[in-house]
């Protein structure tokens, strides 16, 4: 068994077009640097020098990992990542 990670479609150019990979890992960020090793240029494009980035949100089985330990958070097979990218903006 492995983890399932959800991957935007802005991120899928990194994947194949995959919308669903797979990876392992004990933490979060053990878990982005297995899917770094597979899908090169992936990792940059969710974390940078302070952790996660600001505008990309990491959700492990339907809750925020910054409320869970942010890259620290344990992983274990059979869990699912999604990860998605914030949205703001709109007209008044």
């Amino acid at each position: 068994m492995a983890i399932e990670v959800r991957i935007p479609t802005i991120l899928r150019t990194y994947t194949g077009g995959e919308k669903s990979v797979t990876g392992a890992g004990a933490t979060l960020s053990d878990l982005l640097g297995d899917l770094e090793s597979r899908h090169p240029g992936i990792k940059e494009r969710i974390v940078d020098d302070s952790g996660l980035r600001r505008f990309v949100n990491v959700y492990l089985n339907d809750e925020d990992v910054r409320f869970l330990g942010g890259l620290d958070t344990p992983v274990s097979d059979g869990d699912t990542v999604t990860v998605l990218p914030a949205v703001a903006g709109g007209a008044r």
